[in-house]
C-alpha cells in the first residue's frame, strides 16, 4: 500500500477511465469496435481498419483530437455517441471506487473529477454510473481545449479551481500525464496499477501506485480534513 500523508492533502483530482472507471470498456471500443464498425462501413478487412485507427490514434495520442468525438465523428463519418451505445452495457465503476469517494467526501476534502473525456463521453457514463453525485466537481478538459498532458490545462485548472499545489493529490492511470502534474508542482499524485480489469495488473515504476483503494480507507478517515 502507498504511503501517502493525508493529513497534507485537502484536494484531490481524479482522473475517470481507468482510474474511477473500469478501462474495459474504453479498450473495447476504440481497439476493438471501432474499428469493426469502420471495416462495416468501408468493406475492409477489420485487419486494415484496425491498423489504420491504432496508427491514427498514435499520430494524434495525448492531444485534444484524441480525446475529441467530434473529430472522430467528422473523420469516420460516423455518429460516436451511438456507436459506443452499442457497447454501453460494459460501462463500470471500479469496485473499489464507491468506498473510496464516500471515504474522501466524509472526511470533508474537495473532490474533483479531471477528464480528458469529451463532454459526449462523460455525459454517457455518469448516466450509467451516478458518479455525479459522489463528486463535488466534473470537468471535462475540452473546455479549456488542451489535455492534462499540457501545462497550460494546470495553469488554467489551477485558476479554475484555486487549488494548492502542494496540498493536491491527484489520481490517474497514465504516467504522462502523472508526470505532467508533478511538473506543475503537484505535490501528491498516485498511479493505478489495473486501468482494466480484464488486463494483469501493472508494474509501476517511480510513482506511488495502487490496486485497490480501499486500502486507503482508513487512513483517510483517521485523518480528515483539519477545516471539515
Amino acid at each position: 500500500m502507498p504511503f501517502l500523508p493525508w493529513n497534507e492533502i485537502n484536494t484531490v483530482l481524479l482522473d475517470m477511465d481507468g482510474t474511477l472507471l473500469d478501462l474495459h470498456f474504453d479498450n473495447q471500443f476504440w481497439l476493438e469496435h471501432l474499428p469493426k464498425k469502420l471495416a462495416e462501413k468501408s468493406g475492409r478487412s477489420l485487419a486494415e481498419c484496425r491498423e489504420e485507427m491504432h496508427e491514427h490514434y498514435s499520430r494524434v495520442s495525448g492531444r485534444i483530437e484524441w480525446y475529441c468525438l467530434d473529430y472522430w465523428a467528422k473523420h469516420l463519418d460516423m455518429d460516436i455517441v451511438a456507436a459506443k451505445r452499442e457497447i454501453e452495457h460494459l460501462i463500470a465503476m471500479r469496485d473499489d471506487t464507491l468506498p473510496f469517494l464516500d471515504a474522501l467526501h466524509n472526511s470533508g476534502r474537495e473532490v474533483v473529477l479531471v477528464t480528458n473525456a469529451h463532454p459526449g463521453s462523460l455525459s454517457l457514463k455518469v448516466e450509467h454510473t451516478k458518479l455525479d453525485s459522489h463528486i463535488d466537481t466534473l470537468i471535462s478538459t475540452h473546455e479549456f481545449g488542451v489535455t492534462k498532458e499540457s501545462q497550460d490545462l494546470w495553469r488554467a485548472l489551477q485558476a479554475r479551481l484555486g487549488f494548492d499545489p502542494a496540498t493536491t493529490l491527484f489520481v490517474d492511470d497514465s504516467l504522462n500525464i502523472l508526470e505532467a502534474a508533478k511538473t506543475f508542482g503537484i505535490k501528491h499524485v498516485l498511479a493505478v496499477k489495473n486501468p482494466d480489469s480484464k488486463q494483469p495488473h501493472r508494474e509501476i515504476e517511480g510513482y506511488p501506485a495502487i490496486s485497490d483503494y480501499r486500502t486507503l480507507i482508513d487512513d483517510i478517515t483517521n485523518h480528515p480534513f483539519e477545516n471539515a
